[in-house]
């Protein structure tokens, strides 16, 4: 990676207040509580309201970053949205965020990498920064997955939950926070996980959901048990780092049992991996801000920890990167 001029100065998230329990699953699908912890780690996930859209929670995490470290973002100059439900195919979630923010001189964009999509907007970021042609980026995460699921579908439902985490990263030399990288994609895997569009064929196969998500499930669980620990060892290595001088690893919240075994085969410590799984469901690309913000609440994370962060889902793909926590302590 070159020499990082990027850190990440603040945080914010936010979370629909609805909250659907595995015990109200029960009451619509074929399912209960017992298999579902069994098989995934989640209780329950946050559910946005009919009139409730992914700009409402991403515009609503920023003000929260605002809140929690007095920050303006008037004097943004750049604003990237990871996304797979934005409320419009254009305009885009970003360009809302411009529009409710009043920021004057803004670049914005959305930006889909699903699961992988908050790390791939970090990695942009610190790219724009460093190499000088940005100075303050806004990279937030906001999905409702919610309003994508079949809830016929008992396999994918008990899955996916709703909410939005933004991170400011601006130019900072002195003390930057980005280490090393590592993406990749699996695109031979992408009819394993997917959202039909106005095409209904991938690879020479008939896709099935008629616009709501579909996964086989087997196939990507064992995708990132196999792929992930092998990232994260190419990770290290660039930052001529071991697993022992990372303080905290932050997957992407997909399934605890699918971090649970990543965690084993990687040789990282459950005690030492922050998550948002348990109850806030699959948040796709929202999940990786969620699990810091709540590490932040939960008084683990703090300034000057180093930090693995991982996102890895639907294309097949993959990014990872490994920090210095540069937010400071609240």
């Amino acid at each position: 990676m070159t020499q990082s001029k990027a850190r990440i100065t603040a945080i914010g998230s936010y979370i629909p207040e609805r909250v659907l329990s595995n015990a109200d699953l029960e009451n619509i699908v074929d399912t209960n509580n017992e298999w579902i912890v069994q098989r995934t780690g989640m209780k329950e996930r946050r559910i946005t309201s009919e009139n409730e859209f992914t700009s409402d929670l991403c515009i609503k995490a920023v003000k929260n970053l605002m809140q929690n470290y007095d920050k303006t973002v008037d004097d943004v100059d750049l604003i990237i949205v990871s996304t797979t439900t934005a409320d419009f195919v254009f305009p885009s979630v970003a360009c809302q965020l411009q529009e409710t923010f009043k920021m004057k001189s803004t670049g914005a964009f959305d930006l889909n990498a699903t699961c992988a999509g908050f790390t791939y907007g970090l990695h942009v970021a610190n790219g724009l920064i460093s190499s000088g042609l940005h100075k303050k980026i806004l990279v937030i995460g906001g999905e409702t997955l919610s309003k994508a699921t079949d809830y016929t579908d008992r396999s994918t439902c008990v899955l996916f939950g709703d909410g939005a985490g933004a991170v400011l990263v601006e130019y900072d030399e002195e003390n930057p926070s980005f280490i090393s990288s590592v993406l990749g994609t699996n695109g031979e895997g992408g009819i394993h996980l997917y959202r039909s569009g106005l095409s209904k064929e991938m690879n020479g196969m008939k896709l099935l959901g008629d616009g709501n998500m579909v996964q086989n499930g087997r196939e990507v669980y064992k995708w990132a048990v196999r792929s992930v620990p092998i990232g994260l060892q190419t990770l290290l290595e660039k930052a001529h780092l071991r697993t022992e001088d990372i303080d905290w690893f932050v997957p992407h919240s997909a399934n605890l049992r699918m971090i649970e075994s990543i965690c084993e085969k990687s040789h990282i410590s459950m005690d030492n991996t922050l998550y948002s799984v348990k109850k806030m469901g699959n948040t796709s690309s929202a999940s990786i801000p969620l699990a810091l913000d709540l590490g932040i609440k939960e008084q683990k994370l703090h300034y000057g920890d180093t930090v693995v962060l991982y996102g890895f889902g639907g294309g097949l793909t993959y990014t990872g990167i490994i920090i210095k926590w540069g937010v400071p302590d609240r």
